[in-house]
């Protein structure tokens, strides 16, 4: 009895989202998801995946005009835009990509074909925050010259 009381109380942890555009489905428009986004038809406008778990697969069928930018993007279809990937990017043997590519980490496969430009990005140097009393000796730096 005891150890049920303590189970009731806990949340589920909530169901990884999966959304799905079908074959055949043309979408106009910006489409800004969470979690898994599978596409199989067309889209014109741009996708963005929110969160750091959100994953984009574009299948062989695949057709975008727009924009993608998200964590995890898979592509075997067709782009026409920019796509960004903050995490990973995997290019599979039918990728299409008309557009830049910006990743963290990319595999790509043979027959792959990307035209534009193809960019590695990391993590943006951190400053670190000045010692205290630097602002002293700056201006006590200063006023010697």
């Amino acid at each position: 009895m005891l150890g049920n009381r303590n189970k009731s109380n806990q949340a589920a942890p909530p169901a990884e989202t999966t959304s799905l555009i079908a074959s055949g489905t043309q979408v106009r428009g910006d489409v800004t998801f969470n979690g898994r986004l599978h596409v199989d038809g067309s889209v014109e406008g741009a996708l963005h995946g929110e969160g750091d778990s959100a994953v984009l697969t574009l299948s062989n069928s695949a057709h975008i005009k727009g924009e993608i930018n998200a964590p995890h993007v898979v592509i075997n279809g067709e782009v026409s835009g920019d796509v960004t990937a903050t995490q990973r990017l995997e290019l599979a043997a039918g990728a299409r990509v008309e557009g830049n590519v910006y990743y963290k980490v990319m595999e790509m496969s043979a027959g792959a074909q990307i035209n534009g430009k193809i960019v590695h990005r990391v993590e943006p140097p951190r400053q670190l925050a000045a010692p205290e009393g630097a602002d002293e000796f700056a201006l006590s730096g200063a006023a010697q010259t």
